[in-house]
This record gives C-alpha cells, structure tokens and sequence, in this order.
C-alpha cells in the first residue's frame, strides 16, 4: 500500500471516482475492472491494489509484481493530477503497465460497465 495525503477533505469523492475509472480493459465487452482504491483508516489514505485488500482480509491473493506497478503508476498519476500527494519516496514506474491500464474520460463513463473486484466499507457481520 502507497501512503498518501489528500489537499482537501473533498479529495477523498473525486479519487474514489477517479479510481473506478482506470482499470483493466475489456475492449470486446466495454467493461472496467478498477485495479486501485483509496483506503481511509484511523486518519490516514492508503492506494491499494485490490488484491492487497484481499490479503489484508485474510484472504487468498495472487498479488504480481505487475500488479504493484499498476497501483504505483495509477497513485504516480494521480499525483500528477495534482489529486494528492505520495507521503514518502516516489514509486518507481514501470512503463511495461502503460499498455494495459485504461482510463477512461469522465464522458467515456456511461459508454462502460465499471466493475469493482472489492468493495471496500462492506461488512458480511451480522453483529
């Protein structure tokens, strides 16, 4: 996971949205899988790779080194954008992650089915 701090409390909606929009691509079926999310937790944003989710659940997860450099491109661009800002050293880039990630325009977004592998804040608790 990428430490990261946001210029406004506002930030965090417009990453989360960012987020669901650069992914891996479907092209054939027009369908999105987001690659990162924003995680907030006791006071602090993480980017994570969804499958470091998993894994931080104690679940099973397959996590590549090419998934580490998708979440380290996505939070490097971020950046870029001015979204946030990345508390410690810069990730290095891995440009090999260039041709597979997608982003897709905010005017692109209907065009698409946006897919989520793990959704975040969503307990299966039944206490």
């Amino acid at each position: 996971m990428l430490e990261v701090e946001l210029p406004t409390p506002e930030s965090f909606l417009k990453i989360k949205e960012t987020l669901t929009r650069i992914g891996i691509a479907s092209r054939k079926s027009k369908i999105l899988y987001q690659s990162c999310h924003l995680l907030h937790k006791r006071g602090r944003y993480y980017i994570t790779h969804f499958k470091e989710l998993f894994a931080l659940d104690g679940k099973s997860s397959t996590i590549t080194p090419e998934d580490i450099a998708r979440r380290n491109f996505i939070a490097v661009l971020l950046e870029s954008w001015n979204m946030l800002d990345i508390i410690g050293p810069r990730p290095a880039i891995d440009k090999s992650v260039l041709g597979v990630t997608k982003i897709i325009s905010h005017n692109e977004k209907n065009e698409w089915r946006l897919e989520a592998k793990y959704s975040l804040g969503r307990s299966k608790r039944l206490f």
